[in-house]
């Protein structure tokens, strides 16, 4: 590629990069500013660190993120072994329906979670379920998108791996612990990934699932925060950083084994 064009190339991506953070640019300015009334301008008094620190009093972020932690990580953990477990057997492991196992878990992708909500929320209540941590877990402790990334991430794995490992007397659980999951890390990153921040950004189960106040996630206790504070922009601006900001540092901690999961797993099919 000439250098001119590649300059360009770096140029126009830079362009459309700045226009992306511009928002999350003026969120964050925003969030210092003492007087600011106007979201859509930037005040040029001295910035302050007073709205964070009365946006995590006042919205008690604190037990939030306790919450909106447990959660994620117990739905992202529970997400990697049944991911892991399906996965492989519908990578390696032939058996009669395997195909259209495999159709019906690409067909769960396509439906949406508010279409279930009325039967998960029977059966929730069934199992007494409602308003406690369950609640929050169980629904989406399986998952087809995961099940689908590692069932593709172990076919690019040679296959000689195993059988070596099975001529040395190893059993499909120790291959797929011992060989397959340390190979297949990009691929786990890039699920936890997925998985931790779309639990962490969920607000949909909080609000339908519980009532109680005590299991008050992030985003539900962003949104009550916003409904009380609708002009004090500062103050607002604070409470969405403070949200935001976990799950940023988690992607740019990741970021290298998730972009090497996602370009992996569409090699074979």
């Amino acid at each position: 590629m000439p250098k001119l064009l590649q300059s360009l190339l770096i140029l126009v991506l830079l362009l459309f990069a700045g226009l992306i953070l511009l928002p999350l640019v003026i969120v964050v300015m925003t969030s210092f500013s003492p007087t600011l009334t106007n979201p859509g301008t930037i005040a040029h008094q001295q910035w302050t660190l007073a709205n964070y620190r009365e946006a995590w009093e006042r919205g008690k972020f604190l037990l939030a993120f306790a919450n909106s932690t447990f959660v994620a990580i117990a739905v992202t953990g529970l997400q990697i072994v049944t991911s892991a477990l399906a996965g492989y057997a519908l990578a390696r492991m032939q058996f009669r329906g395997r195909q259209a196992l495999l159709l019906i878990v690409l067909a769960t992708l396509v439906i949406p979670f508010q279409l279930l909500v009325i039967p998960i929320f029977l059966v929730l209540r069934w199992g007494n379920l409602i308003n406690t941590y369950g609640a929050l877990i169980l629904p989406t402790a399986v998952n087809g998108f995961g099940i689908f990334l590692l069932r593709q991430f172990f076919q690019t794995i040679p296959v000689e791996l195993e059988e070596a490992a099975a001529l040395d007397g190893a059993n499909r659980l120790q291959i797929l612990w011992q060989i397959m999951l340390p190979l297949a890390r990009p691929a786990l990153v890039t699920l936890f990934l997925f998985t931790f921040i779309g639990e962490w950004n969920d607000v949909f189960k909080p609000l339908v699932f519980t009532t109680r106040p005590e299991l008050r996630t992030v985003q539900l206790a962003l949104a009550e925060f916003q409904e009380q504070f609708t002009s004090n922009w500062p103050l607002m601006m604070a409470a969405v950083t403070i949200a935001t900001v976990p799950v940023v540092i988690l992607f740019l901690i990741g970021q290298r084994q998730f972009i090497r999961g996602i370009a992996a797993t569409g090699i074979k099919n």
